[in-house]
């Protein structure tokens, strides 16, 4: 045996230590569908492609709507109309006609027809109505004028609720439909429809007219 002790080896160097907490990998952000596959989910039902196609285009929409009717929430109203056609009508898309956009843009432009087609006809009537009911103001020197307005007063009484309210406010605070829709809180659409038949009854009934079904 050696008079000196064997060297004993160093020990190996410990590994570096690990961090507590490692973050987790991070997932690329999922990437937007390309159009055809929007589209094709839009036919076969795809709900979540309804969102996606209406933060795509509904920016186009509007402003298209706007551009053409001049009025901020008429515009908001025919952008709703616009993909609630863009849901029930997916079946009728065909990509062999067009891309989708173009599709959404030609309802678009239907819809944005229809809104100033409305809006004429409810001018005609609003004009045909004031005709029928004479409203014309006392001060002006016609006697029977304040019997007209009491005429009016009680056929009003008569019209279900919510187009009494609308007409009285249109009549006799003169506000616009828009104005009108911002003090009963009703969405536009719904002002405009209960204005129509409100004036088609009114009318109707002041002309002894029978009113047609639906009105």
């Amino acid at each position: 045996m050696s008079p000196h002790p064997t060297a004993v080896p160093a020990p190996a160097s410990a590994p570096p230590s690990v961090p507590a907490a490692v973050p987790a990998p991070q997932r690329p952000a999922a990437e937007p569908l390309a159009d055809d596959d929007l589209a094709r989910g839009l036919v076969a039902g795809d709900d979540a492609c309804l969102t996606a196609a209406y933060q795509r285009w509904s920016g186009l929409v509007n402003t298209l709507a706007r551009r053409s009717l001049g009025d901020p929430k008429e515009a908001e109203d025919v952008t709703q109309q616009v993909f609630l056609g863009v849901w029930r009508g997916r079946g009728g898309y065909r990509p062999d006609h067009g891309p989708v956009a173009g599709w959404i843009v030609g309802i678009t432009r239907h819809k944005i027809a229809d809104a100033l087609s409305a809006r004429t006809r409810r001018g005609d009537l609003v004009t045909s109505a004031g005709a029928a009911l004479q409203l014309a103001d006392p001060a002006a020197g016609r006697p029977e004028a304040a019997l007209d307005r009491v005429l009016i007063r009680h056929e009003l009484d008569l019209l279900p609720a919510a187009q009494r309210q609308v007409l009285s406010l249109a009549f006799y605070e003169d506000l616009t439909q828009t104005q009108i829709a911002d003090r009963t809180g009703w969405p536009l659409g719904t002002v405009k429809s209960h204005t129509r038949r409100g004036l088609h009854r009114l009318r109707h009934r002041l002309t002894g007219e029978h009113p047609s079904p639906g009105s």
